[in-house]
């Protein structure tokens, strides 16, 4: 994430190392300890932070978001983040809607894209496990509930780990059990922040069983049939897991002689649903290019200086915790329609990514589609 060394424990040691960075979010954070503002982007005016992101989408709405998404959610409804961990996390889902909405929340499906800029190494555990290896019974999975104060509970044996590749990235619905690697993670994700932990260990450290239940019924907290139904049994056995999930960068179009290249890295289909999608855009040194998409977008660069319509867009090589910079930006709805020009005015590719919300690119490529491209 490049945060300076000085500053990864700016919250405090209790509260552990800074391990996430968040763009255009609008979703607060529900981890406990947290900070009043924990999770939401501000609006920037005069080189000062003004207002946060969620408020003036509150307030103008749909000239922010766009009239589909305002009028549907009445919100800008997901978010992207960096992930960047020395180690794995522990196997664990994110409710659907309707588990969620059980305790008034919302659903999470997620995706990963692992930037080359930021995987150079790929620290102590560049594998994800996924779902659970065919065969693997209901039963299996209780037995590994029931065993979770007597230390590892074995959840991994039933699992199997892929191993993470930069320049690739997963498309991870709701339900479906994953334990994320080490490599520094672009994640484009429902604006949720609900999950269930289905692992006792991870590295040695315990997990209360609170993480496992914290976003189910009350009642429902010690009903062990009831949480291993939370999984989506047929999406975590599936034999062909990794091609109803894999997914590899897609150029839109021919463009390279035009000195740039725009690539879909997040894309699919969630129950018939494109929840969220995201793409890559390289420029080449003192090339100019104006860019038009459908629908709002929160954007991030990832290497390079130029600008952005007539903003500063630099890529940092180190940040203070609290220093604004000037590589990161939220797009409105009419300006991505009209049209918003990236020039690159340094000596390497300027690479940003960018994400967006729901219903924006119904005709992104489908899982699976970078192979007719190869």
């Amino acid at each position: 994430m490049k945060l300076h060394p000085d500053h990864i424990y700016a919250y405090g040691a209790h509260r552990g190392g800074i391990d996430e960075r968040w763009f255009a979010s609008t979703t607060p954070a529900a981890n406990e300890n947290r900070e009043i503002d924990e999770g939401l982007s501000y609006v920037v005016h005069e080189g000062k932070r003004a207002f946060t992101l969620a408020e003036a989408v509150g307030l103008e709405g749909s000239k922010l978001v766009g009239a589909a998404i305002w009028d549907s959610y009445k919100r800008w409804p997901v978010y992207s983040k960096f992930f960047d961990n020395m180690g794995p996390i522990p196997h664990h889902m994110h409710q659907s809607e309707e588990q969620a909405a059980l305790v008034g929340q919302q659903g999470k499906p997620e995706s990963y894209y692992f930037p080359p800029q930021l995987n150079g190494v790929g620290n102590n555990f560049p594998y994800t496990f996924f779902g659970l290896e065919p065969g693997t019974t209901k039963q299996d999975i209780r037995r590994c509930l029931e065993r979770w104060n007597e230390g590892d509970n074995g959840i991994l044996n039933y699992s199997k780990a892929y191993k993470l590749k930069p320049g690739t990235g997963w498309l991870v619905p709701p339900c479906v059990l994953h334990a994320p690697g080490s490599l520094v993670t672009y994640e484009p994700q429902w604006g949720s922040d609900v999950f269930g932990m289905y692992q006792s260990m991870v590295e040695g450290r315990y997990l209360q069983w609170n993480m496992l239940v914290k976003n189910m019924p009350e009642d429902k907290q010690k009903d062990l049939d009831f949480i291993v139904g939370q999984l989506d049994w047929e999406g975590n056995v599936n034999p062909n897991f990794k091609d109803a999930h894999y997914l590899e960068p897609i150029a839109d179009g021919d463009t390279a002689s035009a000195g740039y290249v725009d690539r879909w890295v997040v894309y699919g289909k969630i129950k018939g649903k494109e929840l969220f999608s995201s793409k890559e855009l390289t420029v080449e040194p003192g090339q100019k290019v104006t860019i038009k998409d459908k629908g709002a977008y929160g954007l991030v660069a990832m290497q390079g200086v130029g600008t952005i319509g007539r903003h500063p867009l630099e890529t940092p090589a180190m940040i203070r915790f609290g220093e604004l910079t000037a590589d990161e930006y939220f797009v409105t709805h009419d300006a991505a329609n009209a049209g918003v020009t990236f020039h690159n005015t340094g000596t390497e590719p300027l690479v940003t990514l960018r994400y967006f919300g729901p219903g924006i690119n119904p005709n992104a490529p489908a899982v699976g589609d970078h192979k007719k491209s190869n």
